[in-house]
C-alpha cells in the first residue's frame, strides 16, 4: 500500500455556492488545513495540522458538514445527526475506531475533528489491485468481527453500525482495519415492534433493513456482503438485491477455500436466524479457518506488501534445508542446528534463555519451556489465544512473564510451569514485558502501559497512551521509555508520571534500546527513521533515514547500533554521530531484531534466512535457510543462539568463536 496520499488543493464550495475551507487556512485559530482527503453530498473531509503542537507534526482529520441556510428545521435535524455521530464516537474506545478530539459549530457549518488515518479505504484499494490475498481478507474479516462485536456489546446500550461496506473500511499504514463514518450508526434499543427508517447502502444492507427492522445481525449480513465483494470483485450495488447466491464465490475466485465460502454464505442468509448469531461467533469461525491455513493476524506487519510481493501461505514441506558457512564464496562446511523443536503454529515471538532453559511463545497459544542442551520439552503452558508477546524471566522471583492475545499477562514458575498469577487488561497483549525494580512493565492494545508487582501481580499504576502499545519498554534508574502506534515515544518517571514525549511521523513497533553510559535512547519508526534521543529529556540528538519502515528493535555494541529495515538492509551506525559504518542487504524486509554474541551479529529475515555477520565489517560468516519467514529476535547463550521461525520451529544454532 502506498504511503502517499494525493490531496485536492482546490477550494470547496457548499450548496449555496460560497467557498468552504481553503488550503493553508486556519480553523478555530488551531487547525491548519493541509488538503482535501474525501467528501460527499453533505460536506468534505480535510487533513489538517494541529498547531497546538508546534514541535510535532500532529495531523487530524476534520469532517465538515454544510447545513442549509434556508430551512431551519432541516438544519436542526442535520446538526442533530452530526452531533449524534460525535457523541457515539466520543463514547467508544477500540483500536479499529478513530478517536474524536473536538466538535464545534460555526455559522452554517459543523466540524468533527478526529484522528487522522494514513491509509486507503478498502473500496479504493480494490480499485488499485486485481486481487487481494485470501489470507489478508480473512485477517481483515476477523478484525471487523472484533470491532462490530465491540459495538454490539457496548454498555449501557449496543450500537449497530448499519452501513458496512468497503468504502467505510480504512486499511491503515500498518495494514490494520479502521472503521470509519459512523454517521448512520444507531443505538440498538431491542424493541422488535419499533420500525426504523430504511437507511444504509443498497446491495450491502440486509433484507430486514429495507423493512426498518435493524439489529446487530444486520451488521453480520453487511460484513458478509463486504467479504463477498472483496473476494469476487462483483459489486452488489450494480446487481439485483439479495442475489449473492447467483454469483458463487468459487466461480470468480478459485483460491477461496470451501470453509470460507461457507462462512460468507452463512453470513448472507436471508433469514437472520440462519446467520451467525453474533459477530463473536463469526470471528471464531474465521479464526478457525485462518488457523487451518497456517496464517494469522500477527504476520509480519505488511511484510509482503512492503516487499512489493503478493502474500501467500508459508511453505510447509517439513524437510530441513541447509546452506553453508560462506567466506569469500567458498562453502567450507554444512551447518546444521544443534537441535530443532516443532510447535503447533507460527513462532513470531523471541525466545528467552535462563540457566539451562529456553522459553518461547507460539501462536498455537502455548508458552513452551525447552531444555537448552537438547531442545526437549520441559513444560508447556496453554493460554486462551495466540502469543505474540516475548517472555521475560526474572532470576529473583524465578518466574517467567508473558502476555497473550487473550488480554492476560501471565506469571508462571520458570522450572515447573505452574501458574503463579495473572492480570487481565482490556486489550490484546502484544507488548513484551520488562522486569525492573521488582516491577513488571508492559503495554496493551487497550492503550495502557501497566506497572505490576513482579512477585504477585498486584496493580501499581497505569499510564494511558490512548492507542495500542506493542513495544517492550526500556527501564533505567530514572525513566521508562516506550513507543505507541500513533508514533509517540514516551519517557515516564518510575512512578508513572510523564516526563517527556517525542512524536515520530508514523507508528512505533520497534522497542527502545538505551545506551546507559551516554544516556541515549535508540528507537525505530514506521516513518523509516532510527531516532537517537536524550533518554532524560526526549531531545533529538540525531536521526538516521532508511528506505523503509523500521519495525526491528536496535541492539548495541560499544559504539555502534545495529537494526534492520523493511528496505531489506541491516544497518550498523555510529552511536555518537549517526554515521553509517556498514550495511548488509538481504533479499526481503528485515522485521526481526538483531542480537550480538561474541564477535558476530545474528539476525533473521523474511527471506527465510538466518544470518551470522561479522560485528565490525558486516561480512556474512554463514547463513541458514528455514521453511518460513523469521521475525523472531534470537537469544544468545553459551556457544548457542536460539530463534523461532514462521515454519513453527525453534532452532538452536552454534555461535562463532
Amino acid at each position: 500500500m502506498a504511503d502517499t496520499k494525493q490531496f485536492d488543493n482546490k477550494l470547496t464550495t457548499d450548496s449555496a455556492g460560497s467557498s468552504g475551507l481553503q488550503v493553508d487556512s486556519l480553523l478555530m485559530e488551531r487547525y491548519r488545513i493541509v488538503g482535501v482527503v474525501g467528501g460527499g453530498g453533505m460536506g468534505t473531509v480535510f487533513q489538517a495540522r494541529d498547531t497546538h503542537f508546534p514541535e510535532a507534526k500532529r495531523l487530524v482529520a476534520i469532517k465538515e458538514m454544510i447545513t442549509p441556510h434556508g430551512d431551519a428545521g432541516q438544519r436542526t435535524a442535520m446538526l442533530k445527526t452530526f452531533q449524534r455521530e460525535a457523541n457515539i464516537l466520543a463514547a467508544l474506545s477500540h483500536p479499529a475506531i478513530p478517536k474524536i478530539f473536538d466538535f464545534f459549530v460555526t455559522d452554517s457549518r459543523a466540524y468533527l475533528v478526529m484522528e487522522y488515518i494514513n491509509g486507503s479505504d478498502l473500496d479504493a484499494l480494490m480499485g488499485r489491485t486485481r486481487t487481494l490475498p485470501v489470507e489478508k481478507v480473512v485477517d481483515w474479516g476477523i478484525e471487523l468481527c472484533d470491532v462490530l462485536d465491540y459495538l454490539h456489546s457496548h454498555k449501557p446500550q449496543p450500537i449497530v453500525f448499519r452501513d458496512m461496506k468497503p468504502a467505510n473500511i480504512m486499511i491503515d499504514s500498518l495494514g490494520k482495519v479502521r472503521l470509519i463514518d459512523f454517521g448512520i450508526a444507531k443505538i440498538f434499543e431491542g424493541d422488535k415492534d419499533k420500525k426504523h427508517t430504511m437507511i444504509g447502502t443498497e446491495g450491502y444492507s440486509a433484507p430486514e433493513q429495507y423493512r426498518g427492522d435493524v439489529t446487530p445481525l444486520s451488521d453480520v449480513y453487511g460484513l458478509g456482503a463486504t467479504l463477498h465483494h472483496v473476494l469476487t470483485r462483483k459489486d452488489p450495488r450494480v446487481e439485483p438485491p439479495f442475489s449473492f447466491h447467483e454469483r458463487p464465490i468459487a466461480s470468480f475466485n478459485p483460491q477461496v477455500p470451501p470453509p470460507l465460502i461457507a462462512a460468507v454464505d452463512r453470513a448472507l442468509a436471508q433469514k437472520p436466524e440462519e446467520r451467525f448469531q453474533s459477530c463473536s461467533e463469526m470471528k471464531i469461525t474465521l479464526e478457525q479457518i485462518r488457523s487451518s491455513r497456517g496464517t494469522g493476524s500477527m504476520r509480519p506487519i505488511g511484510t509482503d506488501m512492503l516487499a512489493g510481493a503478493v502474500p501467500g501461505t508459508m511453505p510447509q514441506s517439513g524437510k530441513p534445508r541447509t546452506d553453508f558457512f560462506e567466506q569469500g564464496g567458498d562453502k567450507l562446511e554444512a551447518i546444521q542446528p544443534r537441535w530443532k523443536f516443532k510447535t503447533e503454529d507460527e513462532i513470531r515471538t523471541s525466545p528467552a534463555i535462563y540457566r539451562n532453559m529456553v522459553y518461547v511463545g507460539s501462536y498455537d497459544s502455548n508458552m513452551w519451556a525447552l531444555n537448552l542442551e537438547d531442545g526437549k520439552m520441559v513444560w508447556k503452558f496453554p493460554t486462551g489465544a495466540g502469543i505474540a508477546s516475548s517472555p521475560a524471566v526474572d532470576g529473583t522471583t524465578k518466574l517467567t512473564y508473558f502476555g497473550s492475545e487473550d488480554n492476560i499477562m501471565y506469571a508462571a514458575d520458570s522450572m515447573t510451569g505452574r501458574l503463579v498469577w495473572t492480570y487481565h487488561t482490556k486489550g490484546k497483549i502484544r507488548s513484551s514485558p520488562r522486569i525492573a525494580h521488582n516491577h513488571v512493565f508492559f503495554g496493551s492494545d487497550d492503550g495502557m502501559l501497566y506497572a505490576l508487582a513482579a512477585n504477585n501481580g498486584r496493580f501499581l499504576w497505569q499510564y494511558e497512551a490512548g492507542i495500542s502499545i506493542r513495544t517492550r519498554p526500556f527501564v533505567t534508574n530514572d525513566v521508562i521509555i516506550f513507543g505507541a502506534d500513533d508514533g509517540s515515544i514516551y519517557g515516564l518517571e518510575l512512578a508513572g508520571k510523564r516526563k517527556w514525549v517525542y512524536r515520530a511521523k508514523r507508528g512505533i513497533n520497534s522497542s527502545p534500546q538505551v545506551d546507559l553510559k551516554n544516556n541515549i535512547c535508540f528507537i525505530g519508526s514506521f516513518d523509516g527513521y532510527l531516532y537517537a534521543l536524550d533518554a532524560n529529556s526526549g531531545f533529538t540528538l540525531w536521526r538516521f533515514r532508511t528506505n523503509g519502515p523500521i519495525v526491528s528493535s536496535p541492539c548495541l555494541s560499544v559504539d555502534t547500533v545495529y537494526f534492520g529495515s523493511a528496505d531489506g538492509v541491516l544497518y550498523a551506525v555510529n552511536t555518537d554521530s549517526g554515521k553509517e559504518r556498514w550495511q548488509f542487504a538481504c533479499e526481503k524486509p528485515i522485521i526481526g531484531s538483531p542480537t550480538i554474541a561474541g564477535n558476530a551479529v545474528y539476525v533473521g529475515g523474511t527471506d527465510n534466512h538466518f544470518y551470522c555477520l561479522d560485528l565490525k565489517t558486516g561480512k556474512m560468516l554463514w547463513k541458514y535457510k528455514t521453511d518460513g519467514q523469521i521475525t523472531s529476535t534470537p537469544a544468545a547463550g553459551d556457544n548457542i543462539i536460539v530463534f523461532g521461525s514462521m515454519d513453527h520451529t525453534v532452532y538452536a544454532m552454534p555461535t562463532v568463536g
